[in-house]
């Protein structure tokens, strides 16, 4: 058979989580229009039958110029991910023009020298003309392959997987088969949580939130109860984060619910604290103790 780890690179929002989630047929990735969305390496786990594979996508933060610790960590997480992978997935908008930001990243990849397939994303939002250039200019680059996908369609996953096999050397699985992620249950539920956030608060305030996952446990009646922190980096921030009499707080618990429900197969008891950490993203020791 053959298996690899493929890295999936670009810049911030270019669909990278939503391209992932696709390929792989599972939620494995949050996905939001904010920046910094992706803070972590998530592994999402696509196994084929006909030709006999398996490819394990790693999703990796958007590389961007870094203006605190947390950017400069990022940015180092997905230089660490690309030396590790087989093959990279660049992923560049078609609503876009291909920019310094796609030409450093491009940069880079032949630097690594490694076989790179280019996905030209959202070709459902862009037209025609839009699509042509972004290949055209793309296809300067000399890479193995280039395929126009639209991951919230579906359009083009398959031309992609094809490409991404025929590159893929041979060797063992490295996963059992109907495991989708690695992803540990407390990054999990963390991420949902973080994702129902990012989907209501204004655009300075993304930046400044974290969510950890302090513990899971599964009672006697079988119920799975979660206890999280939410970290702002202000005073100001906590009353925005949980809201007017805890409307915020309690409506992201809502909505995170369900699908912590799905994952777990349990009834979910979440109970979420907002803390303050004043400007943990730039304070080392604190990206250290909130798991970055």
């Amino acid at each position: 058979m053959r298996s690899g780890f493929v890295a999936v690179i670009g810049r911030p929002n270019v669909g990278k989580s939503t391209l992932v989630n696709a390929l792989v047929g599972s939620k494995v990735s949050i996905a939001s229009p904010r920046p910094q969305t992706t803070r972590n390496t998530i592994r999402g786990v696509l196994n084929l039958a006909t030709p006999e594979a398996q490819l394990v996508f790693v999703d990796t933060p958007g590389v961007h110029r870094p203006r605190t610790a947390l950017g400069g960590r990022l940015n180092r997480l997905v230089a660490g991910t690309l030396e590790d992978a087989d093959i990279s997935l660049f992923v560049l908008d078609a609503t876009q023009r291909i920019g310094p930001g796609d030409r450093l990243i491009a940069q880079r990849l032949t630097a690594w020298g490694g076989q790179v397939v280019v996905a030209v994303n959202k070709i459902d939002r862009a037209d025609r003309p839009q699509v042509v250039a972004a290949l055209g200019e793309a296809g300067e680059w000399d890479f193995a392959a280039y395929a126009p996908t639209s991951a919230t369609a579906g359009d083009g996953l398959v031309d992609v997987v094809t490409e991404i096999v025929g590159l893929t050397p041979e060797g063992p699985a490295f996963f059992p088969p109907g495991i989708p992620t690695d992803q540990p249950d407390a990054l999990l539920a963390a991420e949902l949580v973080r994702e129902k956030y990012l989907a209501r608060l204004s655009d300075e305030l993304p930046h400044s939130l974290a969510v950890v996952v302090d513990e899971i446990e599964t009672r006697p009646s079988g119920t799975v109860a979660i206890s999280g922190s939410v970290y702002v980096e202000r005073v100001s921030q906590r009353g925005i984060v949980i809201g007017k009499g805890g409307a915020t707080l309690r409506d992201v618990g809502t909505e995170a619910r369900p699908e912590l429900e799905a994952y777990f197969g349990a009834k979910v008891y979440l109970d979420l604290r907002v803390k303050v950490e004043r400007d943990w993203q730039r304070n080392e020791q604190l990206l250290d103790r909130l798991g970055f």
